[in-house]
């Protein structure tokens, strides 16, 4: 069993949202860690349009996705969160008493934190895989079908199959194949989404007999409790192939779910979660909800309503961490106190 891990707020997302909550929590001496099921920072600024210019933050005339991503990353720098990636948070336990909120956490990791406060920054909830349309591949996930490649040595000698033409997966291609017994990249037409020097560099590896690339789609699974040990391919031509795969990892995109979120006792509103708007805070104590996830009159689903949400959920989450402490507002501009806890002073 893992130790507990004790901290002021769980984050559950680390989105641009979740990122500026740990700089206005830092503000106030709140230390935080964040959850996120993706691989890295930044959410679907990072995930779905790295590349797309947005023109309403302020301050910022034109900025990309990515690149809002790294600069709050940078901002918040100081504050030196944890961040816990590859992991979704599966259970919330209220522990508290006399009206000091107090919550047991738990991720699909196995990983429980023990805080004070919970504030959730999952933008419309967490990103999950799509599953590929494959008879009876539900029986198979979790023990030879993954969506995520979390830990690389698992894949060390195993006959992987790779299916999806992204960045994702590959990535992953390039990744895995020196490690795997024989990989096999499959993808429904020979022209790929990703980088191209990534794509060049899988082409290079099939043309020296590295790996296998196949123009077609995975469409039977072969297998005994839950073991996969063969797929069949139907190619373009309408011809089966039949390989050998003890891993198949299919990269077919991501939707978002509200997931485990939607068994917290929380109120909701058409999957979303109702919040006042003087905090933040949801219908239970000490769980705040910030970003496009909450709901309120007159919300706008904007990355600058998020800010001013986070900044407002802070002053409160203050309350539960500190409740014998006076909160004093300060400027970042003149308080040399802020200034110091930033390295500017």
């Amino acid at each position: 069993m893992s130790d507990v891990i004790e901290t002021d707020v769980l984050i559950v997302g680390a989105g641009p949202i979740g990122l500026f909550a740990v700089f206005e929590l830092g503000l106030l001496d709140i230390k935080a860690h964040l959850v996120d099921i993706l691989p890295k920072a930044g959410g679907q600024c990072s995930e779905l349009y790295p590349e797309k210019p947005i023109y309403d933050i302020p301050g910022f005339p034109i900025v990309t996705g990515q690149g809002l991503v790294e600069n709050l990353e940078k901002q918040i720098e100081p504050f030196h969160p944890t961040f816990h990636f590859g992991e979704m948070v599966e259970s919330l336990t209220p522990k508290g008493s006399n009206g000091a909120p107090r919550f047991e956490v738990t991720t699909d990791n196995g990983k429980t934190f023990e805080v004070k406060s919970v504030m959730i920054a999952a933008g419309g909830g967490s990103f999950q895989p799509k599953r590929p349309p494959i008879a009876g591949i539900d029986a198979y996930e979790g023990k030879s079908v993954f969506y995520a490649v979390r830990r690389m040595e698992e894949y060390r000698g195993r006959d992987i199959v790779i299916v999806g033409g992204g960045d994702s997966a590959l990535d992953w291609t390039l990744n895995l194949q020196p490690i795997a017994k024989r990989l096999t990249l499959v993808h429904r037409r020979d022209d790929f989404r990703a980088a191209p020097h990534s794509v060049n560099a899988m082409r290079e590896l099939t043309a020296a007999g590295k790996m296998d690339l196949i123009i077609g789609q995975t469409s039977k699974l072969k297998g005994e409790e839950g073991q996969l040990s063969n797929v069949t391919i139907k190619t373009n031509d309408g011809s089966e192939i039949e390989i050998a795969c003890d891993r198949l990892i299919p990269f077919f995109g991501l939707t978002m779910k509200l997931g485990p979120v939607a068994k917290w006792g929380l109120n909701l509103h058409e999957n979303l979660v109702p919040v006042d708007t003087e905090k933040f805070e949801t219908n239970v104590p000490g769980i705040f909800a910030v970003g496009d996830i909450n709901h309120y009159p007159g919300k706008l689903k904007l990355i600058l309503s998020g800010f001013h949400e986070a900044a407002l959920a802070a002053q409160k989450v203050h309350r539960y961490v500190y409740p014998d402490k006076k909160l004093t507002f300060q400027y970042t501009t003149s308080s040399t106190s802020l200034q110091k806890k930033l390295g500017v002073a």
